[in-house]
């Protein structure tokens, strides 16, 4: 047939794959779109193309982003883990009112004050804020680290 159209065989097969790539282009795209919209429109490139392996379809990243950006799909990111950013709190200049006399008369005279962040697993972050009394003496705080240990190593 090649010959009798006077057109090289290479162009013939060239045409007949570009019609079934066309073909498939449509089935791929609705396939990302499904898959898509079947995850509560959270799945990214990476996921959807893990998804299509998984159909048996091998498609590449590249073409999942344009078959989305085509679509108008764009998926709701995961929120970003937290970031501690360095501080210039401890570097101000503080007015040390107690002049270190740590040991006061009447409780709830003088108050400190902490605030941190702890990792919990399922949760992410929790912040604990600490208000400690300095009305405790440094004996009192020695006896119960002591008491938390002997517990500890009764279990």
């Amino acid at each position: 047939m090649c010959k009798v159209l006077q057109i090289p065989r290479s162009t013939y097969y060239y045409e007949l794959s570009k019609q079934t790539v066309d073909d498939s282009d449509d089935i791929i795209s609705h396939k990302v779109v499904e898959i898509f919209n079947m995850n509560r429109q959270c799945f990214g490139t990476r996921r959807i193309k893990y998804e299509l392996n998984k159909l048996g379809l091998k498609v590449s990243r590249r073409r999942i982003g344009r078959i989305m950006k085509s679509e108008s799909l764009v998926s709701a990111y995961t929120s970003l883990k937290y970031r501690t950013y360095p501080s210039l709190s401890n570097e101000r200049n503080i007015m040390n009112n107690l002049g270190r006399n740590f040991i006061r008369k009447a409780p709830m005279e003088v108050l400190v004050s902490d605030l941190t962040y702890v990792k919990v697993s399922g949760n992410g972050i929790t912040y604990v804020y600490l208000l400690i009394c300095l009305i405790v003496r440094l004996s009192d705080i020695v006896q119960v680290r002591k008491k938390i240990a002997i517990s500890c190593q009764q279990r």
